[in-house]
């Protein structure tokens, strides 16, 4: 309970502080295109920081509800708690969903074979795969797989081939290695993303549900270098503990 509060602090703190769009004016116009006609991505965006997968849309939106899960899924949501360590104490990656619910810059880099996103959070960086075809025998990862293709005007990434060491979001909403993820981009303009995430994973839950965001071009942001150490205070003076 005290660890869902200060994520809920910690989302107050974030919608009225620097991650505000309070006084900033999205560029305006229309989306624009690569030379081979799709849209392009590129730029740095600002996403709404969610803690809490249940809250779709972002912080200030209503609760979609608890998720679907299965026997064993919500077995791993109860018994969670932060306090007997977290993964992240450890400078290990958040993996693919945490790191989009973050409330950090990322910046997207494409061309008509990659569509790469660069998290400012530890400097991590994915790279969807456009056109490509996931591998017979993927190699479980935090981020996973990535491969990518065009409908229409929306860019639809699949990801599988996850390691299953990860959460959802800050409060630790549970996934497995069973995970499949379906990303769906659109740019209806020049200063937004419209983002859907599908997640299906029949260990965890018993359907596939959705979440949606909508990302803010900002041209007046550049990433900044983050370092997550070793020599985390918090985690060698037991203020948190890591997995064991």
């Amino acid at each position: 309970m005290k660890y869902i509060l200060k994520a809920a602090a910690f989302t107050a703190l974030c919608a009225a502080g620097a991650f505000a769009l309070e006084g900033y004016q999205p560029p305006k116009g229309p989306a624009p295109k690569l030379p081979d006609g799709h849209v392009d991505f590129s730029g740095i965006w600002q996403r709404p920081y969610t803690a809490d997968v249940t809250r779709d849309g972002g912080p200030d939106l209503k609760g979609a509800g608890e998720l679907p899960f299965t026997e064993a899924g919500l077995k791993d949501w109860k018994s969670y708690d932060p306090a007997n360590g977290d993964y992240t104490g450890q400078c290990l990656p958040f993996g693919l969903i945490r790191s989009m619910n973050a409330p950090y810059p990322m910046q997207i880099m494409q061309n008509d074979k990659f569509f790469s996103i660069l998290h400012e959070q530890s400097t991590w960086f994915h790279v969807v795969r456009l056109n490509g075809q996931h591998p017979k025998n993927v190699e479980p990862t935090w981020f996973g797989d990535s491969v990518g293709k065009w409908d229409g005007d929306t860019l639809v990434i699949d990801t599988i081939g996850f390691n299953g060491k990860t959460r959802l979001d800050t409060i630790g909403h549970p996934h497995s290695d069973q995970m499949h993820v379906v990303e769906r981009w659109s740019r209806p303009d020049l200063g937004h993303i419209n983002w859907e995430l599908t997640v299906d994973d029949p260990k965890t839950f018993t359907r596939p549900w959705k979440n949606t965001r909508v990302f803010t071009l900002r041209n007046d942001w550049n990433l900044i270098e983050y370092s997550c150490e070793e020599n985390n205070k918090d985690y060698t003076a037991g203020h948190i503990k890591g997995v064991q």
